[in-house]
């Protein structure tokens, strides 16, 4: 297997949710911002605004409101990803255009810019040693983070990411198995599993995390209430709804 530095280190990576009583210098933090910006961004746009959230108050909120996890607000550093149609809108407008409103194209894009940057900062964390984890929750509760993060018609957070120093038992534990590269990669075309393949894909999962006892019928359905129907999920469809009206709308009067 190849090996040097970087890949040693994305392969050791994983979340982090218990951080040591170790602050997060300034020096570090500006890194980790610069390391963003050097991520790649569609037409050097830089369709993203962070948002780094040192207000104990409001990571105390947001503790709360993404699905109701502590460790938020006790981490040194928190940074929430923002897809930002509103800028660049703003600034044709401001030129003199006549620019049409921001669609559902314009904002899949600004969250690939986003978390593209995002993945840049978990990376140059993992580098300086610091632990990362991604908080996906910030997309329930449209209404509720839209006020609390004062984000206008056209941003929408497209995730928001933890930082601090790990501890002794959160660098010892184990990263879970991930699916083996066949199931993953296609070549040229999509290839959709057979329920034999399905069945499979996951054993070798569980063989490799080295489980001892395991069923895919009761593990799929464990992990399909527990995710997937979950009360949180159904909820971040909803508020991933509610953004996505907004820029509908603007297709529909172009």
């Amino acid at each position: 297997m190849l090996e040097n530095e970087t890949l040693k280190q994305l392969r050791q990576r994983k979340s982090v949710r218990v951080w040591a009583d170790r602050p997060v210098s300034q020096e570090v933090r500006q890194a980790l911002l610069e390391s963003a910006f050097e991520a790649p961004t569609a037409g050097n746009q830089m369709l993203y605004t962070i948002l780094e959230v040192t207000d104990p108050e409001l990571k105390a909120r947001l503790a709360e409101t993404c699905d109701h996890q502590p460790f938020i607000a006790t981490a040194p550093v928190v940074l929430v990803f923002l897809a930002d149609c509103q800028r660049w809108y703003d600034a044709y407008k401001e030129a003199g255009c006549q620019p049409r409103l921001p669609g559902p194209g314009d904002l899949m894009l600004a969250a690939s810019d986003a978390l593209i940057a995002a993945q840049n900062t978990v990376v140059a964390a993992q580098s300086m040693g610091l632990g990362s984890c991604y908080i996906g929750d910030v997309l329930e509760q449209c209404e509720t983070h839209r006020q609390l993060l004062g984000l206008p018609d056209y941003v929408m957070p497209a995730a928001m990411v933890v930082y601090g120093y790990p501890t002794q038992q959160q660098l010892e534990r184990k990263k879970p198995a991930r699916f083996r590269q066949q199931w993953v990669v296609c070549q040229n075309r999509y290839h959709r599993n057979t329920p034999e393949q399905l069945r499979e894909m996951f054993a070798c999962q569980a063989r490799d995390a080295q489980k001892q006892e395991w069923d895919f019928d009761s593990y799929v359905q464990a992990f399909c209430q527990r995710k997937y129907n979950s009360d949180f999920s159904r909820e971040m469809s909803r508020s991933c709804g509610e953004y996505w009206k907004v820029f509908l709308e603007g297709l529909k009067r172009e």
